[in-house]
């Protein structure tokens, strides 16, 4: 049983993966550095994919350098306070996606009862400034795919607008890792 759920987690939480990459592979590179809201909201997808696969969130550590701004200091087309040192290439956030993505194979591969129920918390010096953050392991993996969902329809959105196109729709993951 534990198996047949854990598959099953995979297979949508990784479409959701899947979803998000096609529509970074179909935005236009001539656009990637003057339409930034794009790029913003990939890039937040992205670091919050990663941030919430990392159990206990003490051990996030991205690749990609990020500064923490105060509200008055964010760039208008920014999400949140967390700024990248640089608007990233989409092959670097492409491989960054690609981290992730066995990142979060790897996680869901290894849920067991015990740890699904084990308690993933944010303790961050900012968590008054939003919701507290105090899920179960399985729980966040929900509101973790739920995010990467958000983030991809609003990409869709902006592809639709731009380029009249946006990625396919997945039922499941594409293949296994």
């Amino acid at each position: 049983m534990l198996a047949s759920f854990r598959q099953s987690l995979w297979n949508q939480f990784g479409a959701s993966i899947d979803s998000l990459y096609d529509a970074i592979a179909l935005w236009p590179e001539e656009c990637w550095h003057t339409d930034k809201r794009f790029f913003y909201s990939a890039y937040h997808a992205l670091l919050f994919l990663d941030y919430y696969l990392s159990i206990p969130p003490t051990d996030f550590s991205s690749p990609f350098p990020f500064t923490l701004t105060s509200p008055s200091d964010i760039p208008v087309n920014a999400i949140d306070d967390l700024v990248p040192d640089k608007i990233y290439s989409k092959n670097e956030l492409s491989e960054y996606l690609d981290f992730c993505r066995q990142k979060c194979h790897k996680v869901i591969s290894a849920l067991t009862e015990e740890n699904m129920i084990a308690r993933w918390i944010d303790r961050s010096d900012d968590i008054a400034a939003r919701d507290t953050f105090n899920f179960t392991v399985f729980e966040i993996l929900l509101y973790n795919m739920r995010h990467v969902q958000h983030h991809t329809a609003q990409l869709s959105m902006l592809l639709r607008q731009k380029i009249n196109q946006a990625p396919e729709y997945h039922t499941h993951v594409k293949d296994g890792l």
